[in-house]
């Protein structure tokens, strides 16, 4: 790790911190609550990934849905409308939205095919974005002289590195920049999630064995073809695993790549001081938080 202590890292002129685990734990709170004091820099992989990588995916999926109507279709084929993303850190619904949900298309489904040569673009995606991290650690310094740097990950990290593996390319080129950080949440976290889930499902990214047996499992479960599949009971029935699948990733993650902290500390940091203050303990503590 590049901070061995909680002194070492206090006094460290430049912080570069990385944090990853699931959606909806702090890691975009904690970023932005850095990002407002003034003095870091916040990279945003699923913006990257969103903008940089897919963006032109997305912009021309929403230019097959606009050709069916005949008057954007007009308008598109003479260059009267410009279509396009307005992906923001706050609002990655167009990424997700052209991941999509694999089903039924009379519900919002697509082809299961379809949806899995998008998993792969994500992926590919995902693993650049992921890599252009030192790139923008380089570039936040000197262009903006920002030299505190907090990399905001995607829930899907885990996925597209082997955290067993000490030559992994991808971990090992953050972990040289950056201190890995998870915020681990608890059985409690996790329920609260699922009912978040199910409330609003959105697509995911899966890793690809996994995805084949959750979908083949859910078709044999359910008895259907998949153009009959409601895409968003699939996607329910998929979290529900994909949370399970992902625990043992992450904490492989933190024990031989980084630290852990829990989500009900990430609760209580308030400020800059209260977060250099936690990664300091957490540090001098020499092993993940229980």
């Amino acid at each position: 790790m590049i901070y061995r202590n909680g002194a070492e890292y206090q006094a460290a002129s430049a912080k570069r911190v990385l944090l990853f685990g699931m959606s909806g734990l702090g890691k975009t709170y904690l970023a932005s609550l850095l990002r407002a004091g003034g003095d870091w820099f916040h990279y945003s992989v699923d913006y990257r990934i969103g903008t940089r990588y897919m963006g032109e995916h997305i912009a021309d999926n929403f230019k097959r849905e606009a050709m069916k109507v005949p008057l954007l279709r007009e308008l598109l084929m003479t260059d009267s409308v410009y279509i396009a993303s307005n992906i923001t850190f706050d609002n990655l619904a167009p990424l997700s939205t052209y991941l999509g949900k694999p089903g039924d298309p009379t519900r919002g489904g697509v082809a299961f095919a379809e949806y899995c040569k998008r998993q792969d673009q994500h992926r590919a995606a995902e693993v650049y974005a992921l890599l252009d991290t030192p790139h923008f650690i380089q570039r936040a310094q000197e262009i903006y002289r920002y030299d505190n740097f907090v990399c905001d990950s995607g829930g899907s990290i885990c996925e597209v590195v082997n955290p067993e593996d000490r030559t992994d390319p991808v971990l090992t080129a953050l972990s040289q920049n950056l201190l890995m950080v998870w915020i681990k949440g608890s059985e409690a976290h996790r329920d609260e999630l699922k009912r978040r889930f199910d409330r609003a499902p959105k697509p995911m990214y899966y890793q690809p064995e996994f995805l084949a047996q959750v979908w083949a499992d859910y078709l044999a479960q359910e008895g259907k073809p998949e153009t009959e599949v409601d895409p968003d009971a699939f996607l329910r029935f998929g979290y529900a695993r994909l949370l399970e699948h992902r625990q043992p990733r992450y904490a492989a993650m933190a024990d031989n790549w980084g630290i852990t902290v829990t989500a009900e500390e990430v609760a209580q940091v308030r400020s800059a001081d209260d977060f250099h203050a936690l990664i300091a303990a957490t540090l001098d503590r020499g092993h993940p938080a229980a």
